[in-house]
């Protein structure tokens, strides 16, 4: 068995499989290992079996990490519209979804096929279930000790992910290996994750879906919100997860922008004998109309005919439906989270190379990297781009 390497990649994921065959060029050889017994597990669970593999509008701004332009580079120069080009020409047929979010027709292991193929195709090599115990520098590039055995290689490549869901098999792996050849960690967090809220506050809502804006002090999103037994979820939440520090506040929007002031007043002259919860159910949920005539109780009378109600009621409970104020007092954690917020800061990083700027053939690409995008693809994404900027910089030194 083969122990000596001109790379070895760390991770079988979106990140480690697709930076494998542009490392590979010109008869490098490569090898990939992963502690998991099948490759791409998170690719196989993601989009709901169909993976999302990119966004159609996926550019710069929607992503975050503590450099705001760390990321442009990768991204400019392996963009959304190559990696489509790559699946058409594997023929494999994708459809658009809401926002750009793009997805299979069939299986997500389509992909997973796609990216092993082309690695193999390169003359990469694949090696699973094969745990990594130390890394070491040396003289000629890195020693690793695995429970196959000692292997070493010039460049090694961190892809092992971040924390999220940890049942795949997620570990800090990369933030330790990092640290050791004195990388600075930013603290990770769940990210694109549920909020929790104490136990029952919105059981009586759960299934309960809508449109809504979701914002806090650094960003807003407009999409859908879902209530659950244990908080909320939904696209419009998991957004605003990215940007919600313990503590703080979430801001939704109930009304997504309508102006249910006018609406209303305008009904007060025509349908003024009705409740005011009948002509609130007409544009919101009827369970959720139910549940606010309680929360709210204090402050306003939903029971209330329309025409008892001034321009002063609505207009004050006009203005809490487009701004209902809420702590959570939590989030479901990595168990649930889609990635996985901070991770290796971009400081020492080479923008362009995905290389150590301290510990030369030292790469780090996808999740475990201080980049985190947005819902929809835009993770996938920055994996093909980190991916591939690490392979060419490793396949052209």
């Amino acid at each position: 068995m083969r122990t000596e390497w001109d790379t070895i990649i760390i991770g079988a994921g979106a990140a480690g499989l697709f930076c494998a065959p542009f490392a590979a060029a010109d008869g490098k050889s490569v090898l990939v290992i992963d502690h998991a017994a099948k490759p791409g597990e998170k690719i196989r669970i993601s989009g709901g079996g169909r993976c999302n593999f990119t966004n159609m509008h996926a550019e710069p701004a929607n992503f975050t990490g503590q450099n705001p332009h760390f990321h442009k580079s990768a991204l400019a120069r392996y963009t959304q519209w190559d990696f489509i080009e790559l699946i058409d020409r594997a023929g494999i047929a994708w459809h658009e979804k809401a926002l750009g979010q793009l997805f299979c027709d069939g299986k997500s292991t389509q992909i997973i096929d796609l990216l092993v193929r082309n690695m193999h195709e390169a003359g990469a090599e694949l090696r699973l279930s094969t745990n990594v115990q130390t890394v070491a520098r040396t003289d000629a590039g890195f020693a690793l000790e695995t429970t196959s055995g000692t292997l070493t290689c010039r460049n090694l490549v961190l892809a092992t992910g971040g924390k999220s869901i940890p049942k795949m098999g997620a570990t800090g792996f990369a933030y330790d290996i990092a640290r050791q050849f004195g990388h600075r960690v930013i603290d990770p967090r769940p990210a694109l994750v549920p909020l929790t809220f104490p136990e029952g506050r919105f059981a009586a809502l759960s299934g309960v879906s809508l449109p809504v804006r979701a914002w806090t002090t650094r960003a807003s999103f407009d999409e859908a919100l879902l209530f659950t037994h244990r908080g909320l979820s939904g696209p419009a939440i998991l957004q605003i997860s990215s940007f919600w520090r313990e503590g703080e506040a979430i801001h939704i929007d109930l009304t997504a922008g309508r102006d249910l002031f006018a609406a209303l007043r305008d009904l007060r002259q025509t349908e003024g004998r009705r409740q005011l919860s009948t002509e609130l159910a007409h544009h919101l949920p009827a369970r959720l109309v139910e549940f606010l005539a309680t929360e709210w109780a204090d402050r306003f009378d939903l029971i209330q005919r329309l025409a008892d109600q001034t321009d002063t009621a609505l207009r004050a409970l006009t203005d809490q439906l487009s701004d209902w104020s809420l702590t959570p007092s939590g989030s479901e954690g990595y168990r649930t989270a889609e990635v996985t917020l901070g991770g290796i800061s971009t400081d020492g990083i080479d923008s362009k190379s995905m290389m150590s700027k301290t510990v030369p053939g030292l790469y780090f690409i996808g999740e475990c990297v201080d980049v985190t995008g947005w819902l929809g693809g835009f993770n996938f994404q920055w994996a093909w781009s980190s991916a591939h900027a690490a392979g060419r910089h490793i396949a052209e030194s």
